[in-house]
């Protein structure tokens, strides 16, 4: 590979992280907002039904984009959790 050819990818992958990011960030307005509601409602922080159907959903989706559904399904649970962890302090925040 050249240098031109390697910053190439190297520029899409910086890209791709960026997008990753803003993704992120814009799930986590999302669930802030579900949080507050849980906690204005006295709902559950956890919702370990809807976490299930989330991972084999997210596993079969990797599973069609060539992607280690492993991988996937840590990267989800970093991410619920993540999200369990700001409802808990939201709904503790709400007593």
């Amino acid at each position: 590979m050249t240098d031109d050819t390697l910053h190439r990818y190297r520029e899409s992958i910086d890209n791709i992280d960026a997008s990753l990011i803003y993704m992120l960030a814009e799930r986590f307005k999302i669930t802030q907002k579900v949080g507050r509601y849980k906690a204005d409602t006295g709902l559950d922080a956890a919702d370990p039904v809807r976490e299930a159907r989330q991972i084999a959903r997210l596993r079969h989706l990797a599973r069609e984009a060539k992607l280690d559904p492993e991988f996937s399904e840590k990267f989800l649970r970093f991410i619920i959790d993540e999200v369990i962890r700001h409802h808990q302090a939201q709904g503790a925040a709400a007593r």
